[in-house]
């Protein structure tokens, strides 16, 4: 029986929405078409920041070296690259309601200063959150994996892991967990539930109507 459902936050939870403002910063400094989320999120620098081998401040220091960016000119390419990113709402919000028959949790290739800013948008509705940088390990690394369930204390059969990457979701799957492939558009509380996953106010109201019948 599913006990846990752990999710990946980019890609997953926070999405790009608008690619225009980074495609906005490569015209301004030259660089090709996706370029700045090469630099971001999968540079030689940026691996050592998700994997605590830096913190995100060197990264973003090294960034602005690369880049020529000083003062105020990085903080606004700071500030340009996350403007196009939006948090599911209705997720969170769905995820709150699976508790507390389920425990929740997030498993996330992040530094140490993850721009997501759960503390304020998303308190309370995860039970665990790993971030890689504090692990000094990534995913696909399987121990991140075993770490996560343990803290859960949870077998890989009892726990559901929804990710974007088809190489964090094949790593899960030799772990034992049952997964979801996030893709856009997917309707993620119908993925869940077609794994018997759904909010006990949900239960309820097919039990009631089971009554009425």
């Amino acid at each position: 029986m599913i006990k846990a459902i752990i999710f990946d936050v980019g890609g997953v939870l926070l999405r790009t929405h608008d690619h225009g403002p980074r495609r906005r910063l490569e015209a301004e400094y030259g660089l090709a078409d996706g370029e700045v989320e090469r630099l971001v999120f999968n540079s030689e620098m940026a691996m050592k920041a998700q994997s605590g081998t830096i913190s995100d401040e060197d990264q973003w220091q090294w960034l602005a070296e690369y880049l020529g960016l000083t003062g105020e000119r990085l903080n606004a390419f700071r500030e340009g690259f996350w403007a196009g990113d939006v948090l599911d709402d209705e997720l969170v919000a769905y995820i709150r309601r699976l508790q507390p028959h389920y425990q929740t949790a997030i498993l996330s290739n992040a530094t140490d200063n993850p721009h997501y800013g759960l503390t304020r948008s998303m308190a309370g509705a995860f039970d665990l959150i790993v971030w890689s940088a504090e692990e000094e390990m990534m995913k696909p690394e399987k121990e991140i994996y075993h770490r996560t369930l343990a803290r859960l204390g949870r077998e890989p059969a009892e726990a559901v892991f929804v990710d974007d990457s088809r190489t964090n979701i094949v790593a899960a799957q030799e772990v034992g967990m049952h997964t979801i492939h996030y893709r856009a558009g997917m309707d993620v509380p119908a993925a869940l539930a077609q794994l018997g996953v759904r909010p006990p106010d949900e239960d309820d109201e097919a039990t009631r109507t089971e009554q009425a019948q």
